[in-house]
C-alpha cells in the first residue's frame, strides 16, 4: 500500500522542485503537492492551509521555506505526520539587532527588483547565493529555476518574504519529533549548510542527515537522484 506523501516547495517554487521525486517514489508514494499564495502571510497560515489539505495521516517533505513550515505543521498536528523530511532549511527566528536588519535589508533589496525590474532580472541576481559557483552555467538547471519563479507574482515574493520576517522558532519542536526523520543539505549550500543540519539532527532524536555531496540550496533540483534515493529510504525504513 502507497504512502500518502505531502510536498512543500520553498519560497517562490512550486512543483518544479519535487517534479523528479514524484516521478521516482510514484511506486511507493502518493503526493500532494501544496503550494501558498498571497492569502498566506505566514508561516502559521501556511502550517494551517497544510492540516486543512492533506489526508488525515502523512508523511511530510518540506525543502527551504517548507522544511520551515513542515516544523510548524508537526508543531500543531504530530499524530497525523508519520514521518518527516526537512531539506535546506532553518530553525532559528529572525535574529535580532543588526543581524535582523541585515537579513531584512537584502531580501527586500530583491523584492525591489521584482517590482521594478522583473522576477527574471531578479532571479540572476538570487542565484548568485542559491546555487554553486560550478552550476552557475549550467543552462538547464539556471532556466528551470528562473521559469519557475517567473510563474509567481512580486506580491507572492513579497508576502513569502514577510511571512519569513514573522517566523517561529522551531527549535523547540526538535526534541518533540518522535517519527522517522529525514535531515538533507548541500555540502555546498551556502544558506543553509551542513553544520546548521548537523545541529538540527543533533536535536531530533533517532533522525538521519544526510548531505549531499557536490550540491548547493536546491537541492532536489541540482542532485534528484540522490535526494529521490535519500527520500526512498527514509520511506521504506
Amino acid at each position: 500500500m502507497k504512502q500518502s506523501l505531502v510536498l512543500l516547495p520553498g519560497l517562490m517554487c512550486d512543483h518544479a522542485v519535487w517534479d523528479v521525486q514524484v516521478e521516482a517514489l510514484s511506486d511507493i508514494a502518493d503526493t500532494h503537492l501544496i503550494e501558498r499564495g498571497v492569502e498566506h502571510t505566514s508561516l502559521v497560515r501556511m502550517a494551517e492551509a497544510v492540516l486543512q489539505s492533506a489526508p488525515e495521516r502523512f508523511a511530510l517533505a518540506g525543502h527551504s521555506m517548507g522544511g520551515r513550515v513542515a516544523f510548524e505543521v508537526y508543531r500543531r498536528a504530530p499524530q497525523r505526520v508519520t514521518r518527516l523530511a526537512v531539506m535546506n532549511t532553518g530553525t532559528a527566528p529572525l535574529a535580532a539587532g543588526k543581524t535582523g536588519a541585515a537579513e531584512k535589508n537584502d531580501r527586500m533589496r530583491l523584492v525591489d527588483m521584482a517590482v521594478q525590474q522583473s522576477i527574471g532580472a531578479m532571479a540572476l541576481e538570487w542565484l548568485k547565493g542559491m546555487i554553486p559557483p560550478y552550476r552557475q552555467n549550467d543552462e538547464p538547471l539556471v532556466t528551470a529555476i528562473i521559469q519557475m519563479f517567473e510563474r509567481k507574482t512580486p506580491q507572492i515574493f513579497l508576502t513569502q518574504q514577510e511571512a519569513l520576517f514573522s517566523r517561529p522558532d522551531a527549535r523547540p519542536v526538535l526534541a518533540q519529533i518522535k517519527c522517522p526523520t529525514l535531515v538533507l543539505t548541500g555540502a555546498d549550500d551556502q544558506w543553509s549548510g551542513p553544520a546548521r543540519h548537523e545541529e538540527i539532527a543533533a536535536g531530533i532524536n533517532g533522525s538521519k542527515l544526510v548531505v549531499v555531496p557536490k550540491c548547493g540550496h536546491m537541492s532536489t533540483m541540482e542532485r534528484p537522484e540522490e535526494v529521490s534515493a535519500a527520500l526512498r529510504e527514509w520511506l521504506t525504513s
